[in-house]
Formats: C-alpha cells, structure tokens, sequence
C-alpha cells in the first residue's frame, strides 16, 4: 500500500499540484497542500510538482501477534427493534468455522434499545455479545456504528470479523479495516478455515476464476457475506450466552452527522425473499420475449428475474439481476431459461433447494449448479409448461 505525503522543507505553496490534480484532492492550506478523500493514488501531482516535494511511500502493516488474536465476531445489524436476518445468517458461519478452531463466536450489536435482538443472537450461538444502546445510536451513520464496532474489536481481538454485505455493512467494514491496517475481502461466497487462518472465496478477474484470499500478517481478518449466502443456525435454543452493556465511544457524540428526517420506503416484492423465481438470460432474443419468463413466473406464483446481459441491453431493472452485481438468491424453486451459468452468476442462486436449468447447450455451466437439466430450446419448453396443468409443473 502506498500514500502520498508533502515534503514540508521542499514545498513553496505554489499550488501546482492542486491545480493540475485531476480529481480536485488537494486542498492548499497556509501550512501546505492537504490530500482529502477525492485522492486516488495516481501520481500526477508528483509529475507536476516543480520542487519535487510530493513523496509516494510504502507504507506496511506491522506484523500482528497472532496468538492476542483468537475467536470470530460477528458484528450483527438490526433497524427498527428487528434484527437483521443476515445476521442469523453470519451467526450459523461463524459456529461451522469456530468448531474445529475451538474458538467462541462473538457478536456486537449498536443501536437504540436493541436488547431483545441481543438475545436472539444469544439464543442462536452467541457466547457474548456487546451491546452499544444509546438514542444517538437510533438510525445508522457509517462513523458512529464504526466507532463502536472499534470499541469492540479493540477489547475482544477476534482473529475473524465477519460483516453483511448490507448498505450499513459495505459503509462499515472498510473502515474498519483501515483503522486496524488489515485486509478485507468484500462479497464472499464461501468461507473455509485453513488453521487459524481465513480462506476467503470469492469470484475474481470477471467471474473467470474462483480466488482464495488469505490475510497472513495482520489481524483481523475482515470478510463481507452477502444476504442469503450463508445459512442461519437451525434454530433457537436456551439463551445461554452473556450480554454486556459497553459505553458508547466519545466519538458517537462527537459525529458531524445529525438527522434530519426518517422516510419509510414501503415494502414491494424484490427477488432475494421469492420463493419461486423464473430466470431470463442471454439465450432470449429480443426484449418482448421477457413476457415469456414474466407469464411462467406469474403461472407458479413467483417473480421473475434476469441474468446480467438483459439488463445490460436495458431490458430490465438491476432490481431483478441475478449475480455480483445484483442479487443474491436463496428460493426454494430457481428455472433458468437460456442462463449460461457464469460463476458471478452462479454463486449467487446455487444455493436453492431446486435448481432448474433449460439450455440448448449440452455443456452450458448452468447444467453443473441444476438438479435438473432440460437439454432444449426455452422458445419449445415455456410454451408447453404454460399449457401443462398446474398439477404438472
């Protein structure tokens, strides 16, 4: 990892290199230029500057003491008194990875009054879980959730924190990892333990190959799942693990974030909670053709959905793409309709119970997730299963 820094002894306060910075990141001060969030690493105002005053320097994180770090945290996210359901989820993977290490599975929880969910987490496998209850905490902002969740990693030196994929999730977990100067892999879809180390499994280089990642120096070891991924214990049991109440970090108060205003989104049907789900892909040959998967999704109760070729013809929403870019899915009943089976598709629906594939290709991927494989033209089959009975399908 590199950065940039400003030789003080060098620089004359031209302004050079603010002017000519592509992305306007750098402030001039009466002390000196000043980087803010809008840099981006690239280097021209070390090109640009006269008095050659800019650095880049490496900068490496010390090597941690593995032996402080033990034990998985799972930092848990409810809104509204209800606890979000992947949070169950990251709770089922973290009891799988903490077994053979003989480690506790952990949780922190921040917000106003959430210890009713606190206890769900207890019931579901939590050995402990700190709590941050304060009305400051009522609605999410990215910094002060951040400080907490600090506050805890700080005091229980988990070796593994895993986070949802959510939109507080993916605010949270960077920084995190920049405040510990440790690694993070973003979007996991499978998670292994290799001793006390975390396999971090994701699709890379577009989908083409699955990558193992492994942070081997620096503790934690943070990892974002997505929703649906991972599958929740089966089911509540004795609450046996403890609640302890942290204080709120200085830094909760001191946020420049104030709220303003609440505006309920009201709720509408979305493929990540459909039970049956009718999917188009590339083999459709023109857009009309979508009332094809539309009406035998429609037929069997469902929703429909698409791969991501559709919607980059702008076919359809990215509310219904299936993949890393879109959603991830968990039916009970998945038909595939001309899908070929890309592994950023495919690792994000493999996991439903019923898998149904329809393609012309006999060696489509597709056919390697299905349960079954329908060897044959979509524009033949949906035809005749919107004519079957519905006993039939």
């Amino acid at each position: 990892m590199t950065q940039i820094i400003f030789d003080a002894s060098l620089c004359d306060l031209c302004g050079v290199c603010a002017q000519k910075c592509p992305f306007g990141a750098i402030d001039m001060e009466t002390d000196g230029p000043r980087l803010n969030a809008a840099c981006k690493n690239c280097g021209v105002c070390l090109k640009c500057c006269p008095k050659q005053a800019v650095i880049k320097r490496e900068i490496r994180a010390e090597q941690a003491d593995l032996s402080d770090w033990r034990d998985i945290l799972v930092v848990a996210e409810a809104s509204r008194g209800r606890l979000h359901p992947i949070s169950l989820e990251l709770m089922g993977k973290a009891l799988e990875l903490a077994g053979p290490a003989g480690w506790r599975v952990k949780a922190v929880l921040a917000g106003s009054d959430p210890a009713e969910s606190a206890e769900v987490l207890c019931r579901y496998g939590a050995d402990e879980v700190y709590v941050y209850d304060d009305p400051a905490l009522s609605f999410f902002r990215a910094d002060a959730y951040a400080a907490c969740a600090e506050d805890a990693i700080r005091a229980m030196m988990p070796s593994v924190v895993l986070v949802g994929a959510t939109s507080a999730g993916r605010s949270l977990a960077p920084r995190l990892a920049a405040r510990f100067r440790t690694g993070l892999t973003a979007d996991c879809t499978r998670l292994e333990m290799r001793g006390a180390d975390l396999v971090q499994i994701r699709p890379a280089f577009g989908g083409n190959i699955m990558a193992q990642i492994v942070t081997l120096h620096t503790r934690p070891q943070f990892a974002t799942v997505r929703y649906k991924v991972m599958n929740a214990p089966s089911g509540p049991a004795a609450v046996s693990g403890s609640i302890v109440r942290r204080a709120v970090p200085k830094a909760v108060y001191e946020s420049p974030v104030r709220f303003i205003s609440a505006v309920p989104v009201p709720p509408a049907a979305g493929i990540a909670d459909a039970e049956t789900l009718v999917v188009g892909g590339r083999g459709l040959q023109k857009e009309s053709d979508l009332e094809l998967i539309r009406r035998l999704a429609s037929k069997l109760g469902g929703e429909w959905a698409v791969s991501r070729p559709l919607v980059e013809k702008g076919w359809a929403p990215a509310s219904r793409q299936i993949g890393l870019s879109g959603r991830t899915v968990k039916p009970r009943l998945l038909i595939a309709c001309g899908v070929s089976g890309a592994i950023q598709f495919t690792a994000c629906m493999e996991r439903s119970e019923h898998i149904i594939a329809v393609n012309t290709d006999p060696g489509a991927p597709i056919f390697n997730v299905a349960h079954i494989a329908v060897t044959g033209d979509l524009y033949r089959v949906i035809p005749e299963l919107l004519e079957a009975g519905h006993d039939h399908l």
